[in-house]
């Protein structure tokens, strides 16, 4: 068996002959013919009022704490089991981030940790969309619009998944997505989207998205030139990277559902240990869908992942933990504070290890994976299974 990576990125349709059609067309910054469609795209997809391509995920948080005014002296609750962009967006417009414990089925921030962690000072809550696999929406949103905060989505996972039928990335104020190549679509190796669902943000984040001008408006014709209205950065991908992504929007469906295959195949094959008690599998609640992003399961604590990890490199099979919580970092201590227990945080993540999921993945190579750490676990636990 050659080595399973942990990941391939897809290539699935119209990738090169729309990079082709871009290179041809002798357009190539952002806000071109491929940035609009892929625009238009996902505001049909998730019904948001407003979708922006970005940079990177990273840069629509970043866009989003300055859309909510993130000042200094402001707290922003958000989980510490996230990667380390959920809280640098806000850390650099001043705020101070909370990290919160996240619920153990889901690896989801908790709402009544949320709810312990709110202060006069709190701005805004940040929920993270682990795995693809929803927060508990009305719970957060209730306790945001009982405390006037505002609620950003990071769905950087969640392209694809809803919360009781409605899209993530739009039941906040504001959301986004990622197309990083570790996504389950891509454009190209990074890229990513801003998401808007409150009008009031539109047109300031149109301006923040072009160095702080009011180009956009001059291009409509609202204005008759343009210059410079606000604080802003350059937040435009290039058309190269939206050629890409529209090609891997078109195939949205198709590379989910082959996601989602591979997704119950795992659960399939690796339901025994579960029913031994050796691992847990994850879950996806009923009120949210399931976009197939990661297929993780958990070991009973570090020692036994970091036996895992090693006895499946040494198979030609490449699996990773996630996140070491941001509470813990150099970063987190000086920039952060965690407040209530963490109960599940530092645990949980010591025992998650994510398996490989990719498109060009096969039922075969899932098999092989799955053999393997049953045997590994048969070896470890003397013949349980």
């Amino acid at each position: 068996m050659n080595k399973i990576p942990f990941n391939k990125s897809p290539v699935v349709g119209m990738e090169m002959d729309y990079i082709r059609e871009a290179i041809d067309s002798k357009y190539l910054a952002g806000d071109g013919v491929f940035s609009r469609k892929c625009e238009a795209t996902l505001e049909n997809m998730t019904g948001t009022k407003k979708a922006l391509l970005m940079p990177s995920c990273t840069a629509g948080l970043e866009i989003c704490a300055m859309l909510v005014n993130i000042q200094s002296g402001d707290e922003v609750i958000l989980p510490s089991f996230t990667f380390v962009s959920t809280a640098n967006a806000f850390v650099l417009r001043g705020a101070k981030v909370i990290f919160v414990d996240v619920e153990a089925d889901t690896m989801n921030i908790s709402p009544s940790a949320i709810k312990a962690a709110i202060t006069p000072r709190t701005k805004a809550i940040v929920v993270v969309h682990y795995a693809g696999v929803s927060c508990k929406m009305d719970e957060i949103m209730g306790i945001a619009a009982t405390h006037n905060l505002f609620v950003i989505e990071d769905a950087a996972q969640a392209i694809g998944n809803s919360y009781k039928g409605k899209a993530l990335g739009t039941i906040g104020h504001l959301g986004v997505f990622s197309f990083h190549e570790t996504k389950n679509i891509t454009s190209g190796g990074e890229g990513g989207a801003l998401l808007i669902n409150d009008d009031t943000f539109i047109e300031r984040a149109e301006i923040i998205r072009e160095k702080g001008t009011n180009r956009k408006l001059f291009l409509r014709g609202n204005v008759d030139k343009y210059t410079w209205v606000d604080v802003g950065s350059s937040f435009l991908p290039s058309e190269l990277q939206a050629a890409y992504l529209l090609a891997q929007l078109e195939n949205k469906d198709k590379i989910l559902q082959r996601r989602l295959d591979l997704w119950k195949t795992y659960i399939e094959k690796l339901s025994i240990l579960e029913k031994c008690s050796l691992v847990t599998l994850p879950i996806v609640p009923s009120y949210s869908s399931n976009n197939a992003h990661i297929f993780y399961l958990k070991c009973k604590d570090i020692e036994e992942r970091t036996a895992l990890i090693s006895y499946l490199f040494e198979r030609g099979v490449m699996a990773v933990f996630h996140y070491i919580p941001l509470h813990t970092s150099k970063c987190g201590l000086e920039l952060g504070e965690f407040i209530g227990e963490d109960i599940n945080t530092s645990i949980e993540s010591q025992r998650l290890v994510r398996l490989p999921l990719f498109y060009e993945l096969t039922k075969e190579e899932v098999s092989y994976v799955c053999e393997n750490i049953i045997e590994f676990y048969d070896e470890t636990k003397n013949g349980r299974i």
